[in-house]
């Protein structure tokens, strides 16, 4: 089932039990229910949920026993990342491998984007008295000419305010809001904008 979850996270394949190791003969397996229920229940554990048509092929030549296929389609970009039993796994050539984190944690951000963008995340250290009351209800002034908001928004508190435009949870605040309304954004050089000025109108001058 490692190796099931890779495929799911890689180029797709097929998992087939009852092939001989070093030889790779077809010798199959004798299947009872409870292999079947022993499947059922390793399949579930791959996350999310996926699924698979498990194939009991009768060996021709041994009565009783049956080779188990199943065909795992291949990840594509934007999907989120298959996990079993809690772990992420893909494959590297013919080998199954622990996913590294930075590729998981990427295709996290792929298939959620806006969940994971970085507006949308904490901002460390800043408490709401960083952010300045003259900008928020600046704009909520705006709101309310604009017809967008409510009158009696203007004597709300800064805390519901912000918790009603989607820029802080439970309190903490989203980089959002310091992006909008921080007092000091110099521990954020993203927000800056260098500028330079040049002599004459063209490259060369």
């Amino acid at each position: 089932m490692y190796s099931a979850c890779a495929f799911l996270n890689t180029d797709g394949g097929w998992l087939i039990f009852g092939i001989a190791p070093t030889s790779l003969n077809i010798v199959g397996q004798q299947v009872t229910d409870s292999t079947r229920r022993e499947i059922a229940h390793e399949l579930a554990k791959i996350e999310p949920a996926v699924d698979i048509k498990v194939e009991y092929i009768d060996m021709p030549d041994k009565e009783g026993f049956q080779v188990i296929a199943m065909h795992f389609d291949s990840w594509e970009r934007g999907m989120p990342p298959y996990t079993y039993d809690y772990r992420p796994y893909y494959r590297v050539e013919s080998t199954t491998k622990l996913m590294p984190r930075d590729m998981f944690e990427g295709r996290l951000r792929e298939n959620k984007p806006d969940f994971y963008a970085w507006d949308r995340q904490f901002a460390d250290d800043v408490t709401i008295d960083d952010l300045d009351d003259r900008w928020i209800m600046n704009t909520v002034r705006g709101g309310v000419r604009g017809g967008r908001l409510s009158s009696s928004v203007l004597s709300e508190t800064k805390e519901t305010i912000l918790e009603k435009f989607e820029l802080t949870e439970k309190g903490r605040i989203f980089n959002a809001a310091v992006a909008l309304y921080a007092k000091n954004t110099s521990r954020y050089p993203q927000m800056e904008i260098r500028m330079a000025r040049f002599k004459g109108s063209g490259k060369n001058n």
